[in-house]
Formats: C-alpha cells, structure tokens, sequence
C-alpha cells in the first residue's frame, strides 16, 4: 500500500448524499478524501493541495465535471480524473475522454468497481511521478528527493524571471522582421531555460511557467516596433491552454504579431486531435512555427497537425555548413521543399560569415544567430551591413 500521502483523493459530487456515501468507501479503504459539493470548491481544493486522483460528477450545476477536469489537467498534467455520470451520453464520454479522463464510471457505482478504479488510478499517479524523477536524474542531476526545496527554488526562479529578445532578420529585405522572445533566471540551479523547464516539468508547474512568460512578453509587446513580429516557444501541451486563447489570455491582444514556436523535439501524437486548438489559435490571429527542425521527432505528425507558417532550422545542422557537403545538400532540399509549401524558413545559430554566405548560396533569406546580434533585454534592430 502507498503511503497515506500518496491517497489523497479529491471527490466532487453535488448530490450530498452520493457525496457522503461515496466519500465513506473510500475513507473506510484508507483513503484521505476531501470531498465538495461543486466545481468551484474543487478549483480551490486544487489549488490548495496536491492529490493523487480526482474523482468527479459530470452533471452539476455550474462548472460541471468536464471544467473540474480541465481545472485539474492545467494544475497537474499528470493527475489521474476518473468521471462518474448517472445519465449518460456518448457525446460527455467522448468529451471525458477528449479532455484526458482517466475512467468513465456509470452511476450507481458497485463499490468494489470504484475502489478498484481509484486504487489503479493511484497507482499510476504515483509511476507517473517516479517517471518524472527518472528523467529529472538522467537529464540534469536535479535534487529529486526534496521537492519542498525545488518548489521554494522554482517560486523564486518565478519571481526573477525576465526575457531577452534575439533579432530575426531578412538579408534580402535588409531589415529585422522580428525577436524571439528567450527566457531568462537569476536562480542558482535555474538560470539556464533547460533547467528552469524540467524542475517545472518534474513538479508539474510547467502551465504556471508558461503563463508568467506569456504575461511577461504581453507587457513588451507595446514597447517593440509595429509590424515586428514576436516568437514565442510553446510547449505542445501549452497549445491546449486556455491562457492562449481563453478568455483574459494576456497574449491574445497581441495574437496577430505572434508565432507560436512548437518544437520538434517533442512528439504531437500523444495530444489526440488538437486540430480544434489549432484552428482555435489561428483565429485569434496567431501564427505558427516548427521549431528545431531536423533535430526533434522524424515523420510528418508536427506538420499535419500545425500546418506551420514558419519552420526553423536547428543550429546543429547550420553550424559549420560552408564545409560540410552533406549539411549543403540537406538544408538545400529544405529549402527548395519548404518553399513549395509555402513555408518560410529560419536559419538559426548563424555565428560567421562563412555559414551565412553558405545558406545564402542555398536560398537562404530569414537568419538568426550571433553574427547579427546576441540575445539583449531591449529588442534592438541590428544594422545589417553589406
């Protein structure tokens, strides 16, 4: 049996009796239960504490099940929802299921059915947590065993965070066509982005990080050049965030000089169909980008999902491109296939002459790297000479 830390159960329900019968099942199987009568006092719950499994009526008055799932998803990404319904419907198990709920329970639920339910969606809580400590250990030798230290550590990363904006320019316009907006830390362990995003990601407040970013960079954008154009690195669950394109989203009001940067370093599969997000975002006047190409997940997946206005060329396969005769031809396949699409490319980490007269040669336009600018807090244009 886990410890009784790892067995604390959030039940919502707006029937007090199905509440209270519920919660007593549970409790009598070892289960610590904080149990509210609606949606709104499970917000606050969430916020609160941690737990190990949701468990949630669909139909409620107010927010219902389905808005305590998303609530849950953007606090803990990892957090197991198991869904209970007396009237039920394909079109809410569809949505349940669309929203990431772990199981779909038909009232009356037969006690030992909801106890086995809850007892495997424990479990997997915690396997998920352990995952996140195995890769926190293989990736950067994080401090796992005291998670108390990292929260303190990460709220202060929080608190210092800043962003610096790197040019982004067109050497056949001659000018800057916008800045990639870069986040920045004073935190000790956090000052690099890499690390401040796995200690997020390890304590699931990678959606808190996010959204501090996206406040940061909604506050610069009055002070940079109309017309310029702001990327933005989005995780790819950030795409399913209401901060993006929900009501009070801090970037919206700018969504029509932003590209949102999805890497390719991490898969799209998982996310099911995001094609409602995508198009939800495009609306708004958001465009998108495919960041890392040629370094991240091989196939197709991230561009049938995104159908990307811009894609970026790592810096790995820019690097020392004047000598390297496969690099040539590669980035020179890109190219022409890019164009095609209809897709503009970025060249990033250009750092010497040699390497932009190489992709110049390929038909190379938009670059960015240290040869024109570093990375500064100001967004200032470089002076491209000839």
């Amino acid at each position: 049996m886990l410890m009784n830390e790892a067995r604390r159960v959030l039940l919502v329900d707006d029937d007090a009796a199905v509440l209270r019968a519920t919660a007593l099942v549970l409790e009598r199987s070892g289960f610590a239960v904080t149990a509210v009568p609606d949606g709104q006092a499970a917000v606050h719950a969430l916020d609160d504490a941690r737990y190990s499994v949701v468990v949630s009526d669909i139909q409620m008055q107010g927010m219902t099940g389905i808005d305590v799932l998303r609530a849950a998803r953007e606090r803990d990404p990892d957090i197991p929802v198991i869904m209970m319904t007396g009237g039920p419907t394909l079109a809410t198990a569809i949505e349940a299921m669309h929203h990431g709920a772990h199981r779909y329970l038909l009232k009356p639920v037969a006690s030992a059915e909801l106890l086995k339910a809850v007892n495997r969606a424990t479990l997997l809580a915690e396997l998920a947590r352990v995952k996140r400590e195995a890769l926190a250990l293989q990736q950067s030798n994080l401090p796992v065993h005291d998670h108390a230290m990292l929260n303190a550590a990460l709220t202060r990363a929080l608190e210092q965070l800043h962003l610096v904006y790197h040019p982004i320019v067109s050497l056949a316009a001659r000018t800057t066509v916008g800045f990639e907006a870069l986040v920045r830390s004073g935190e000790g362990s956090m000052r690099t982005p890499q690390a401040l995003f796995e200690v997020a990601g390890l304590l699931g407040r990678q959606t808190e990080l996010s959204r501090r970013i996206y406040t940061l960079i909604a506050r610069d954008a009055t002070s940079i050049r109309d017309g310029l154009l702001l990327f933005v690195n989005v995780h790819p669950h950030d795409l399913l965030d209401p901060s993006l394109h929900g009501q009070g989203s801090p970037l919206a009001a700018h969504a029509s000089r932003i590209v949102l940067e999805v890497t390719e370093r991490a898969s799209l599969d998982h996310l099911g169909d995001i094609g409602p997000f995508v198009q939800a975002l495009r609306a708004l006047g958001y465009r998108l980008a495919v960041d890392d190409l040629g370094t991240g997940y091989a196939g197709l997946a991230s561009f049938t999902h995104l159908s990307p206005d811009f894609v970026k060329l790592d810096r790995a396969l820019v690097s020392g491109i004047h000598r390297h005769v496969t690099k040539q031809r590669v980035v020179g396949a890109m190219y022409g296939l890019c164009k095609d699409l209809g897709i503009r490319v970025i060249s990033e980490g250009v750092e010497t002459n040699e390497e932009r007269d190489a992709l110049v040669a390929l038909g190379a336009d938009l670059l960015q790297g240290y040869l024109f600018a570093r990375p500064a807090e100001e967004a200032a244009e470089p002076i491209l000479v000839a």
